[in-house]
């Protein structure tokens, strides 16, 4: 990737796609600190910056905001969404309300995972995206998959597809945008970031104080691992696998010209 694909802008992000990922922290100068090393961020205000870009939001955590990540859908109307939301059986814990270049509403859907929902004004959302220390696509951990891909679909008409035997979430585009997961912990949406080295982030995760929830392994062609900040957040952070190629020629047995 050339330096001036690096430092492209994302401007825009199609309706009902994740678009931004944000910490609440009980202590955000202490989380931005972590996170600073952890990734290269820069801390400004209620966002964290790349190079100058904004790549994911903080705020202070409070009673209808607990710790942790929370990710983003866009939106081009919040209360139609949250109108379908409603009627696919999930429902509002916080109503539409101004923010930092947008509107925003926090949904739950029926086994309780939490989502937000963005209407941008001036802001759509993360402005970098596929290089280290940007969001990568979120998963969400279910112990009922099948009620989930009701109410996903139902309320935001994504469609579910089985590849490489892992659940995979598909936007009406067919262009993959979130994971699901089987899991026995209840549901919640699990965040992730993209990494150069899974090893060595993992690693400094612990030696900032942070722990490795599930060791550093590879599944097809990205490796990922499972940690959570000192304070108790949970994310991910993935990596692509380059597995080396090897090409084969055999010209065989040419027929000899007369």
């Amino acid at each position: 990737m050339s330096t001036t694909e690096r430092l492209m802008r994302i401007r825009g992000y199609a309706p009902l796609t994740p678009c931004w990922v944000e910490l609440a922290s009980a202590d955000p100068a202490r989380a931005s600190f972590f996170y600073g090393e952890l990734f290269g961020w820069d801390s400004a205000g209620d966002r964290f910056k790349l190079d100058g870009r904004a790549v994911a939001g903080l705020t202070r955590s409070r009673l209808d905001r607990p710790d942790g990540w929370l990710t983003h859908l866009s939106t081009t109307n919040l209360e139609d969404s949250l109108e379908q939301v409603a009627m696919a059986g999930g429902h509002c814990l916080s109503h539409p309300a101004e923010a930092h270049g947008g509107r925003r509403a926090v949904i739950a859907d029926p086994s309780g995972a939490i989502i937000g929902l963005w209407q941008g004004y001036d802001f759509a959302g993360a402005q970098a995206g596929g290089e280290p220390g940007t969001m990568s696509w979120p998963e969400l951990i279910t112990d009922d998959p099948h009620g989930a891909a009701r109410f996903y679909g139902s309320a935001f008409g994504w469609l579910l597809r089985h590849e490489f035997g892992n659940g995979e979430w598909l936007n009406q585009a067919h262009d993959a945008i979130a994971g699901l997961a089987s899991g026995h912990r209840g549901a919640w949406w699990r965040v992730a970031f993209q990494v150069e080295d899974i090893e060595y982030a993992a690693s400094q995760c612990e030696r900032l104080g942070g722990a490795v929830i599930s060791e550093p392994a590879e599944a097809g062609l990205t490796a990922f691992a499972e940690l959570a900040d000192p304070y108790g957040a949970r994310f991910t952070v993935a990596a692509p696998v380059h597995h080396p190629v090897e090409l084969t020629v055999s010209l065989g047995t040419l027929p000899a010209w007369e």
